[in-house]
């Protein structure tokens, strides 16, 4: 690992292995999306990064020069806009490493969203902070993130179809306009703007989703460890 490296290390929710991204600053520490209490972007030690796991190196084709990757990283300390669909550890690492705000792990993602039953975090939270048995405790908080995660899985491929829809029908508008269809461009833009609010209204559900799945996984931690 070197300054600069866009670094990730493997961990694990509900028995699902991701890979937690950052960036190496060279000086024994690593910037990414914490989210141990609140979730911010910050920098901690090499240590508490991998958690005892291996810590990997990310490939680029391209990337930006160390200290302008870092500088990227150390412009964001502090920043608590983190969102699991918009604005993830990955995204956030590839900002700073390449200039794009993406995330390829998502494209694993979905389910249907309304066939899934989502969980109350206060109810979750209140076991958490009680006397309740840490074991079926765990188990609840467990099956309420896997619940999450299936149901994005075809929120995600939805949102991004009407993405591509709104742009479709306003290349559509443009070109009945360049050959004075006036009313064939009216009818694309009304299916615009039908597409653009589908996609705002997925958009919106995919970030509840993304805030219930951070404050599940912060309650958890309140949860004792069962006895050995």
């Amino acid at each position: 690992m070197a300054r600069g490296d866009q670094v990730y290390v493997y961990r694990d929710v509900i028995g699902v292995p991701y890979e937690h991204h950052g960036i190496d600053c060279g000086d024994g520490s690593i910037v990414h999306y914490s989210k141990r209490g609140k979730a911010e972007v910050s920098r901690t030690a090499r240590a508490d990064f991998a958690r005892g796991q291996t810590i990997y190196t990310k490939s680029q084709p391209t990337s930006f020069i160390a200290d302008i990757v870092v500088a990227r990283a150390e412009s964001r300390i502090g920043e608590r806009q983190y969102d699991l669909f918009f604005n993830n550890c990955e995204h956030f690492a590839n900002w700073c490493k390449i200039g794009r705000n993406e995330c390829y792990q998502l494209k694993d993602f979905g389910l249907r969203f309304n066939q899934i039953r989502l969980p109350q975090v206060g109810e979750l939270g209140r076991r958490a902070a009680t006397t309740e048995p840490p074991e079926p405790t765990q188990k609840l908080f467990s099956e309420a993130l896997e619940n999450v995660a299936l149901a994005t899985r075809t929120l995600l491929p939805q949102y991004k179809a009407a993405l591509q829809e709104t742009l479709t029908w306003h290349r559509v508008a443009q070109q009945a306009l360049a050959k004075n269809r006036e009313d064939l461009a009216q009818a694309a833009l009304y299916k615009k703007m039908a597409a653009k609010k589908e996609a705002i209204n997925l958009k919106t559900k995919l970030t509840q989703l993304s805030d219930l799945q951070l404050s599940l996984e912060q309650n958890q931690a309140l949860v004792p460890s069962p006895p050995v």
